[in-house]
């Protein structure tokens, strides 16, 4: 076994097929991911029986590659680590025998990882290696831009299966030490990223439809269309008991605090009512058909000339006024929690923190609060096997592995 605290991550929770080797959780060594955005747009969506097929197809080459791009060896690799949840039954169960069968003929130890940890710790991984990466003369000076690494945060997860607020807490106050996870608040229905790709599949746009999105949103008027969120108010006949919805595994909502629950599928119904109230079914048909049609390059306008000839003003000004009324919603809950909880530090991940309105909104509400925001690069916030093995070396350090037993699990919580 090498002693260079080398972690191989493999990931397969999804639709991207992604393996990487990083050194001791802070230095990324090389990360390759094998999109199914081609097999699965011509559907709208993910399909998980065609997700697991390519899954199987991918997953030697892209470790393979992983290896390659690091210049190492499985003989150099110190331990495997695996996305054993949450995520779609089959894919996992790919990244997870194929993850086991590995460790098993090298005689490595398996570490399991929450998908979700994942997430928060491409943060943390972000964070290290712009530490390591300052200059020994600027260093002193660039970490006071950094966060404080041994004070809890308030992370938001959001992503197209997700929206949760967990408070991340460094054991011992040890930046490579194990972190524990509270559940703070969560999605009641859709995720935010689910409710951007079906209003942009209503709205006749690709296939995942956050980037057209975001791309789109900028040549629009954000306050056109006035949406809004209500507050979510505690159901009494449950009698403390789950709701009945995709994410009623993960707590009892008697649990949570309703101030910070989320949910998306009004927004979305709204924008479906928008869009028949003014006739924009028909042209939303012929502009699908249009930008996908057999041999069409279709592609997010860069300018607003091209945003025009896309689609009219009105379109515009309704998918400028949904984006503003989502990134609003999360703003008001997150920094609400971060001020309960008393967190200076809030980190933002998943594939919605790539959204440059998100980004650019969380920083500057940030600023004025004199809080501490942190997002990964636009790389790290989509699926990746970076962040898999960045949450792996703390669980390494402690030793705690998983056996030959263990499975993928779509349901895995996280936290309490």
């Amino acid at each position: 076994m090498s002693t260079r605290g080398l972690i191989l991550g493999i990931e397969s929770s999804c639709d991207e097929t992604a393996a990487a080797v990083v050194e001791r959780g802070s230095r990324t060594l090389s990360s390759v991911v094998a999109s199914q955005i081609a097999t699965h747009a011509r559907y709208g969506g993910v399909v998980p029986e065609l997700a697991s097929r390519e899954h199987l197809r991918a997953i030697v080459p892209v470790v393979r590659g992983a290896l390659a791009q690091a210049g190492v060896t499985l003989a150099d690799i110190d331990a495997i680590a695996v996305t054993a949840g949450p995520g779609l039954a089959g894919a996992l169960l790919v990244g997870v025998t194929y993850a086991k069968a590995l460790a098993f003929a090298q005689g490595l130890p398996l570490v399991a990882v929450n998908h979700l940890e994942g997430h928060i710790h491409a943060v943390l991984l972000n964070e290290r290696e712009i530490s390591k990466n300052c200059d020994p003369e600027r260093s002193v000076a660039e970490s006071k831009d950094l966060p404080p690494v041994d004070e809890p945060a308030l992370a938001l997860v959001v992503s197209g299966g997700h929206t949760h607020l967990f408070l991340a807490c460094p054991a011992h106050g040890a930046q490579n030490q194990t972190w524990t996870y509270s559940l703070v608040g969560r999605t009641l229905d859709d995720a935010a990223g689910e409710a951007y790709d079906k209003v942009a599949k209503l709205l006749g746009f690709g296939y995942p439809g956050g980037p057209w999105i975001d791309a789109l949103a900028r040549f629009g008027n954000p306050k056109a269309v006035p949406f809004a969120f209500s507050q979510i108010k505690t159901k009494l006949h449950l009698a403390g008991k789950a709701p009945r919805t995709k994410a009623a595994i993960t707590a009892p909502i008697a649990d949570l605090d309703s101030h910070f629950l989320f949910s998306f599928s009004g927004i979305k119904t709204a924008v479906l009512r928008y869009v028949e109230l003014n006739n924009l079914r028909d042209e939303a048909q012929a502009r699908a058909l249009r930008l996908f049609a057999p041999g069409a390059e279709a592609g997010p306008p860069q300018s607003k000339k091209e945003a025009l000839a896309l689609c009219p003003q009105q379109v515009l000004d309704l998918i400028a006024s949904f984006q503003c009324a989502v990134v609003g919603d999360l703003m008001k809950k997150s920094f609400a929690a971060a001020e309960s909880l008393g967190a200076r530090r809030i980190l933002i991940t998943g594939g919605v923190a790539a959204n440059r309105e998100l980004r650019a909104r969380f920083t500057a509400e940030a600023a004025r609060r004199g809080l501490c925001v942190s997002f990964p690069t636009l790389s790290l916030s989509t699926d990746n096997a970076a962040m898999i093995a960045a949450a792996a070396w703390p669980r390494f350090q402690s030793g705690e592995f998983a056996d030959q037993s263990l499975s993928g699990n779509p349901s895995l919580a996280l936290g309490r």
